[in-house]
């Protein structure tokens, strides 16, 4: 290590690096060490540099309250010596000074009298320096808002709107978002959100925006009813903030949405990732926001029932969100106290009391995103049942009407049936009403339907309805009982000892049938369990043919259609079992027709959700979606959790395979919101989540796809199959490619084509190799892109695919020449072997007479062509001319043209060849030779010009506007169309 004192260009690089270094404490320190360095080497101007370095570091992390030493140097250096100071450092002094009283309004120690001293100090300057006054006027609005002052605010803001913009006015998106906030603090959502619409459409961005106007934007839709806006800013907008430690503020305002809107478990994750938020003071104005969006999320958490719980809170205590409500409160009055203490009224705190007392928005807002603790919350309403179901009289004691009404459902086979006569039950034994036998027997059988799951509950129940029914002289029924008894045993146990009870009750049944005593639906449903029960195999599949022809015998008698919907939905289950798909799925649709035959729609919800289900597998996604909006709409009132998250995915997977992406998004979040309700986030909700990436993704949605895939992987690595982890990784690195992060999509393209990597079928492994070497050499990752591409190219030549292995081979030719390792010749060597291949791989397919793949091959050899003339004339450091001493240049722009002519001659007529002509072209006119230059810019003008043009054709415009500035540069006019109409005439 040298003992020297750094140079003024290592510390200039040392300038650079900590600028580009993450907001914090460690770049602040870095920025401090600089600018010791700096000062040491009497370089004024370097010192200048190395000061406003500091200033920026400070106002962009935890640490502002330090940023007025270093600002208080800058401007004694200026007032001393201005002559020091060039334009640029001019004109960065003059900007940094929007910022003092601003942060000064910040910190409450710093009297309000000095506030207003500063401001008017900056005026005075930008007045001396020919400013506008816009920035000044800002400034004196948000004196004006924070204090509360609304006459006052609302006048500067005016002002501020009229005021010119110059150099010293804010960024276009820094001034929307204050101004929106603006509109929403008077209560003007719709107004806040158009004001903010340039910057949520990306029109004007910068280094903080569209953060903050992403997390201001949340409540003002939730407000406004418009959901899925909110939830698409939230997912992107925490994900631009989530590193800066700056963005405590913008963070807070994440927080308090997942908090008003169900998501308190997410909310929780949230704070959970910044401790440091708790303990930074040197923003008292955001760790106030921050406090006070603690104490609402806390204030819900109670109400929940989970005061007790532990919470992430500051450090060195173990918190509960009781305690912790309590802390975030005090604290946040506290500071809220000082500035209304300097202030001199109470704005700040009424703002915070106002803020802490805020109530949910919405009772649920499904994310999408997985909460890695899930929170228990009372039961939300079910869905409105159905209409069979007449709504009975809040609290009626009436039992008989209780009774009718019960018997109704039962006859209709109505969901309900079970509640209605356990109502009937208790208002029996609440009203002392004696109750005959059958009533007693129905009551109980029901009840042991209920509680069929346990059989020590379930069958003493039954027995109990067995006797009370062969009282009620109903021996068919107490049959029945005795039947689902022994089957409740069995499908818990099974044992011999409980099948041969069904067996028996099975037995029972068919002589009391021959007997006229029972009916077919009742022997059907003991037969029915006892196939169930039955071991695979040819016994069990004769039995069940012997079931469907009895039941197709009786279909005529009471409530036999639904008897034989169920005998052909489980025909279908075992169908499946065997491999056959398709009579498996004809099968459930039958089963699913003879309900809705019966009348009883609700029970054709299992065979729906069955065919959904096996017609995904089969890829029939018309059947699979017809099927899942059926059984969704047919059991509304009924399905758990569970079932309609299953419901919701495989519809979604069905409109996502026919490109339906947006609705596909819309139930894939529901399906994830009801695996997590249903406690199956880490099987059912990954698979949701899974298939809501890839929709969000294909609709150009890629931070929100990333946001809900990253929560994914981990259930997907750990509970599913390989695929859906490529396939998840592989969607991950396509978003975060398009969101501009190279190097964290070549690691998940890397690990898909890891696991990739064992599969019998290695053509996802190429592509998973080619996205990685892509996204490695946009990450500046040169030497690990090259072994990528090396690798992309074994696998394609393997997998006999030309026509990828030839653009491999020229990426690799590319990097090659960019990376300078291995410069030309490497760039040359890789361009000839893709022309090889090509050349080849013609051959084959000429020979073999397959048109099509000769036309994409000829695509391929003459765009090889191309760009290996390319290579070479940027490759070369010069133009021919005078200073081309040694004709080198000119021995490559010759090299380069020869590679434009044969590209010319092996393209098809196209844009592609007329754009190898223009590439001739531009090297002719290069080489002097502008006759021949200006002969070829004019054969693609009359390829292009004419009555048949398309005026439309944005190719044809590119081309016509390159082939006119090749005569421009050569010296002749270019002929618009309607100077050529004119020479011809």
């Amino acid at each position: 290590m040298s003992d020297q004192p750094p140079t003024a260009e290592t510390i200039r690089r040392a300038l650079r690096q900590n600028r580009e270094e993450p907001e914090g404490r460690a770049r602040n320190a870095g920025a401090e060490r600089i600018v010791a360095e700096a000062e040491a080497t009497g370089d004024t101007p370097l010192l200048l540099q190395a000061l406003f370095n500091l200033v920026n570091a400070y106002a962009y992390s935890s640490e502002r309250d330090k940023f007025f030493v270093p600002f208080a140097r800058l401007l004694r250096m200026w007032d001393e010596r201005p002559g020091d100071f060039d334009g640029e450092s001019a004109h960065h002094l003059h900007w940094i000074f929007k910022w003092v009283a601003g942060n000064m309004l910040d910190q409450p120690g710093i009297p309000l009298a000095s506030i207003e001293k500063w401001q008017s100090e900056m005026e005075h300057r930008y007045r001396l320096a020919g400013h506008s006054e816009r920035a000044v006027r800002q400034g004196e609005f948000r004196i004006a808002r924070h204090l509360g002052d609304t006459a006052r605010a609302e006048a500067a803001h005016a002002a501020w709107l009229a005021a010119d913009r110059d150099a010293m006015a804010d960024c276009h998106a820094c001034e929307l978002h204050g101004q929106g906030s603006w509109q929403v603090d008077r209560g003007r959502d719709e107004q806040a959100l158009n004001t903010w619409e340039p910057v949520l459409a990306g029109q004007y961005t910068c280094a903080h925006e569209p953060h903050n106007v992403l997390a201001s934007s949340l409540l003002p839709l939730v407000r406004l009813g418009r959901l899925d806006e909110a939830r698409a800013h939230h997912l992107r907008g925490y994900r631009l903030v989530r590193s800066m430690e700056s963005m405590r503020g913008a963070v807070a305002g994440h927080v308090e949405f997942c908090a008003l809107t169900g998501n308190e478990a997410r909310a929780l994750e949230i704070l959970a990732e910044h401790p440091a938020y708790f303990t930074d003071t040197g923003d008292p104005d955001t760790l106030m926001d921050h406090l006070a969006v603690t104490g609402i999320l806390m204030r819900r958490l109670v109400a929940l029932g989970h005061a007790d719980r532990g919470v992430p809170g500051p450090a060195g205590t173990e918190w509960t969100a009781r305690t912790l409500l309590a802390h975030a409160a005090r604290e946040a009055a506290a500071i809220a106290a000082r500035f209304d203490a300097r202030n001199g009224n109470d704005a700040v705190s009424r703002r915070v009391n106002e803020r802490l007392a805020a109530e949910p928005l919405v009772e649920r807002l499904p994310l999408g995103v997985r909460a890695r603790q899930r929170l228990t919350v009372p039961a939300r309403p079910q869905p409105v049942p159905p209409p069979a179901a007449a709504a009975m009289p809040a609290g009626t004691e009436d039992v008989p009407v209780l009774l009718a009404e019960a018997r109704r459902l039962s006859a209709a086979q109505h969901p309900d049936a079970g509640a209605a006569w356990a109502a009937a039950g208790r208002a029996a034994e609440r009203t002392g009403t004696a109750l005959d036998d059958l009533a007693r027997a129905e009551i109980a059988d029901h009840a042991g339907i209920g509680a069929f799951t346990d059989p020590a509950v379930a069958v003493p129940l039954f027995e109990n309805a067995a006797g009370l029914f062969e009282e009620a002289g109903e021996p068919g029924e107490a049959a029945a009982c005795r039947a689902r008894a022994a089957y409740a045993v069995a499908v818990a146990e099974q044992t011999g000892q409980s099948l041969a009870a069904l067996d028996a009750a099975v037995d029972a049944l068919r002589e009391l049938h021959r007997a006229g005593r029972a009916t077919a639906r009742q022997l059907t449903g003991a037969w029915l369990a006892r196939v169930h029960v039955r071991p695979p195999g040819a016994e069990a599949e004769a039995e069940l043919r012997g079931v469907i022809a009895f039941a197709e015998e009786h279909r005529d008698e009471e409530r036999m259609a639904g008897r034989l919907a169920d005998a052909i939905a489980l025909q279908a289950r075992h169908t499946a079992a065997r491999g056959d798909a398709a009579t498996s799925a004809e099968l459930f649709a039958r089963a699913a027709g003879l309900h809705h035959e019966a009348g009883t729609p609700w029970h054709a919800v299992e065979p729906e959700a069955l065919l959904a289900d096996l017609s995904l597998q089969r890829d029939d996604h018309a059947t699979a979606e017809e099927a899942a909006r059926a059984a969704l709409e047919h059991g509304a009132a009924t399905l758990g959790p569970v079932h309609r998250a299953h419901l919701h995915t495989v519809l979604a997977a069905a409109l996502a395979a026919r490109g339906a992406d947006a609705e596909a998004a819309d139930h894939a979040l529901e399906g994830a919101h009801w695996a997590d309700e249903g406690d199956m986030s880490e099987e059912l909700g990954a698979w949701a989540r899974l298939v809501l990436g890839g929709a969000l993704l294909r609709e150009g949605r890629a931070a929100e796809a990333a946001t809900v895939l990253e929560t994914a992987l981990p259930d997907l690595v750990r509970a599913h199959h390989d695929g859906r982890v490529v396939q998840a990784r592989w969607w991950l690195g396509e978003a975060l490619r398009d969101l501009d992060e190279p190097r964290a999509a070549a690691e998940q393209f890397l690990l898909a084509a890891e696991i990739a990597r064992g599969w019998e079928e290695q053509q996802d492994h190429a592509v998973l190799a080619n996205l990685a070497a892509d996204s490695l050499e946009r990450a500046g990752l040169a030497g690990e892109a090259a072994q990528a591409y090396i690798r992309a190219g074994e696998l394609w030549r393997d997998l006999e695919r030309p026509v990828p292995l030839v653009r491999t081979l020229r990426a690799r030719a590319w990097l090659a020449l960019h990376d300078g390792r291995g410069g030309l010749a490497e760039g040359r060597s890789a361009m000839a072997e893709a022309a090889a291949v090509a050349e080849e791989a013609l051959a084959a397919a000429t020979a073999a007479g397959d048109v099509n793949a000769a036309v994409h091959l000829r695509a391929e050899l003459a765009g090889t062509h191309r760009q290996t003339g390319e290579l070479i004339v940027r490759a070369c450091p010069g133009e021919p001319g005078e200073e081309d001493t040694d004709g080198s240049a000119r021995a490559a722009y010759e090299e380069g043209l020869a590679c434009a002519e044969r590209a010319i001659a092996v393209f098809d007529p196209g844009p592609a060849r007329s754009a190898a002509q223009l590439m001739a072209a531009w090297l002719e006119a290069d080489l002097g030779r502008h006759t021949a230059a200006a002969r070829r810019a004019r054969s693609v003008l009359a390829l292009y010009e004419g009555e048949d043009a398309d005026p439309d054709d944005e190719v044809a415009a590119q081309r016509l506007a390159e082939a006119r500035s090749v005569l421009e540069y050569v010296g002749e006019r270019p002929a618009g169309p309607e100077q050529a109409r004119a020479g011809e005439a």
